[in-house]
Order: structure tokens, then sequence, then C-alpha cells
């Protein structure tokens, strides 16, 4: 297998790292808008190099990515920058003839008259009306394939496939202890993308009526995540597991919230109230007269620092899972499934923080799958449309365990 991974950052730097300790590709070319980040990519994994080259690539010219996909025989790409180069990345690899995998799927977009209440354009309706022609071309269309979306999505079939018989709902759950010295906001992910999905209206599904949205941040519940990171408050986000797993996986509700906190709320409410999380470029005028038109949610991606050189930084872990509760022969059952990730094991054993690391191990898994042929569908497809267990038991291979908790009694067990 040959991978053309486009985007450098934090995730796709850790991509690289945690590829270089696997065998199942020949050869993975690294490709980014600033050829330097790809060349320091490929630099920092030394005795590896040699399966990786870097070169330049611009993710939102779709015709310079399908002749790149050609001129060096890529089988797959796979999509490491943000949501906004998700429709010409996922559109190259179809003109091309490749395989694709990204970790967050194309942008939503709100109800005119009701972005509370309705959906506009849901998140990845954009690559779900191309799906036929996919399954058509033979090749898969892997969309949601991080931690979360993409773990947590595999939970939620494991779940359906092993442990319940009928399920009442399933509610993604993330929360961390995560602290960053120094800074008094550090966003330990992509701002752009955060932004994106905590000031959005998020969606809820519910059998009887379907997908729908709500406020931002509204109900807001305590959730006591494992491995000693406790009690914490989390809220409706936009996310992608909403939209993808009532399509595969029998549930009445489907919900994800995410532990923000409410100093991390407020500076979000304020860049939204100061109209700092616009995407709508504005004209700006530099100290020599000239004009220059810049988005000023750049400006504040600018401002921030980078997450992938937060690690040394950065104390604590971070927990993404799958809430699942339902029936099992007949009685109530409650699960959680989950994986944490310790910054200091993660900054120890790859050199990255425990957030990027966390996003970054699961499309490396997916993958493998794919170049052994373990995975083999083809379409548009959710993570949560193909086995489970393969990809479980793999990840724990990889050195990376996940976990089960019954809810009620407060036991824990390893994942295998």
């Amino acid at each position: 297998m040959r991978v053309l991974l486009v985007g450098a950052g934090g995730v796709g730097s850790a991509i690289t790292k945690i590829a270089a300790r696997r065998d199942f590709f020949d050869h993975f070319v690294v490709a980014d808008y600033d050829p330097a980040r790809a060349e320091a990519a490929v630099a920092a994994l030394r005795g590896e190099e040699q399966r990786f080259s870097a070169c330049r690539i611009d993710a939102s010219d779709e015709a310079a990515v399908t002749s790149l996909l050609a001129e060096r025989g890529c089988d797959v790409l796979m999509n490491a920058t943000d949501p906004r180069f998700v429709m010409p990345l996922f559109n190259a690899a179809l003109a091309a003839g490749s395989h694709y995998v990204d970790m967050a799927m194309s942008l939503s977009r709100p109800h005119a008259d009701h972005p509370h209440r309705e959906c506009g354009v849901k998140l990845g309706d954009e690559q779900f009306e191309r799906a036929e022609e996919w399954e058509k071309s033979g090749r898969l269309a892997l969309v949601g394939m991080g931690v979360e979306p993409g773990l947590s999505d595999v939970f939620a079939r494991y779940a359906a496939d092993r442990l319940f018989d009928e399920i009442e709902e399933i509610g993604i759950r993330d929360g961390a202890d995560l602290t960053v010295e120094g800074y008094d906001f550090a966003p330990s992910f992509n701002i752009w993308t955060t932004i994106e999905e905590c000031l959005n209206p998020p969606v809820v599904y519910e059998r009887e009526r379907g997908w729908f949205t709500t406020e931002p941040f509204s109900e807001p519940e305590v959730f006591d995540f494992p491995e000693g990171i406790g009690p914490v408050e989390c809220v409706n986000v936009e996310h992608e597991e909403v939209l993808l797993i009532p399509r595969w996986v029998g549930a009445r509700r489907v919900t994800f919230k995410y532990g923000l906190g409410d100093d991390f709320i407020g500076k979000l409410k304020t860049l939204h109230a100061l109209g700092l999380d616009s995407t709508d470029r504005v004209a700006v005028r530099g100290e020599d007269g000239s004009e220059v038109r810049i988005s000023p949610r750049d400006v504040v991606a600018a401002c921030l620092p980078d997450p992938a050189t937060l690690g040394d930084r950065m104390t604590g872990k971070t927990c993404a899972g799958t809430w699942v509760k339902g029936t099992k022969d007949g009685l109530p059952r409650e699960v959680y499934l989950y994986h944490v990730v310790d910054n200091q094991w993660s900054m120890a054993e790859y050199g990255s923080q425990a957030v990027v690391w966390q996003t970054a191990v699961n499309p490396v898994v997916a993958l493998e799958l794919l170049a052994t042929g373990v995975w083999a569908q083809s379409g548009v497809l959710g993570p949560e449309a193909l086995p489970p267990q393969p990809f479980l038991d793999l990840l724990t291979a990889y050195g990376s365990p996940w976990g089960m908790r019954e809810q009620g009694n407060g036991a824990g067990a390893a994942g295998r």
C-alpha cells in the first residue's frame, strides 16, 4: 500500500510516527501546503525516513491532488487537514481511483430559519450524496475515522453486536483532566475545528423525530470518567457520530456531549459575540497601505499556540468513549466503552501530546485493516459499518488498549 497523507500538522505528524513502527505499507507521501512542515515530519522519523517522502500540495486544489495521487501511485488518500478541505480531497481521491480516509466530515450549514430546532445541511451530507459513485468505483471512502468520530463509532457497533439486544440510547462522552502550564487559553486540538463544532447548533437523533438541533452547550450533565479523571460536566456539541451511528446501528436516541468547562465555553461565547469565529474574509489594511483579506477565525488560530507544541507543558489524561444503555437477555444494562491516553505516556513514547496522538492512532489502525483486506467494503461508509472486533484487537496490539465499565458498579475491565 502507498499512502498520500495530506496535512503534516500535529495529527499528521503523529500519524507518521505511529505508522513508522508498522510494516503494512510500502510508502507514505507526506504532503502539506508548507513544504518545510512536511519535510520536518519526515525528518523526525530518522531511521524510517526511506519509507516516507515529503512534498508540497494545496489541499484546496482538487486537480493537483488528483494528479499527485496518480503520479505517486497512491492507493489511499489520508486526509489530516481541517474540515474546509474535505470535499476537494474526497473528490480528488474518487477521481484518481484511490481509497479515502478522513477524521472529520464535510461541513454543515445551519437551517436558515430555525437553526436551533431543525437541521440545515448536516455534517457529511455532501459526501453521502456521492455514495453511489464510490460504490460503483469499488473504492472505500471511510469517513469520520479518528477517535471521535472514529473509535467512538467502532464502540457503538461493538456494543450493538456483542453487548445488547436492544439499545435505548448511545451517548458519546468525552472528558479530560488535562492542564497546560503557562497559558490562560490553549486548546489541545485545532481551534478552527473546535470553534466549528462547539458554536454550531448541536444535532440530536431520536428514532421518532429523526435528526434535529438544539442550542449550543445545551443539556449539561456530569459524567464520571474512568482512570482517575473523575466527574466532568459535559454539554451538547455538534459532532459526526450523531449523523453516522443511526445509519448503521439501531438506537432510540444518539447524542454527543463534550466536557468543555465554564471557562472554555465562556471564551468561545466571547469569540462568537465579537464575530471572531467568522470564516468570512474581512479587509485589513497593512502599514504600507495595502489591503489583505483574512477571516477572523484564521487570525484567532494564528494567535493561539499550535496544539502539537503543548505536550511538554501538558499534564493529565484524555478520555474518549461511548456510553450505551439498553437491555441484554431481558435485563437492563448500561456500559461505557472507552479509551484513555496519558499525556506523560504519549510524550515519552511518541513525542506527541495525548489528544493529537489519540486522534492519530485510529486512522493508522484503519489503514492497516484496509491494507490487509480485513476491511474490504466499498462506498461511503462510517466506521460503524465495518466489523469492530478486528479494529479493537489491532488497537490493543498497537499498545493502546481500550476499556469497558459496567455502569452502576464502577467496575472496569481492559478491552480484549
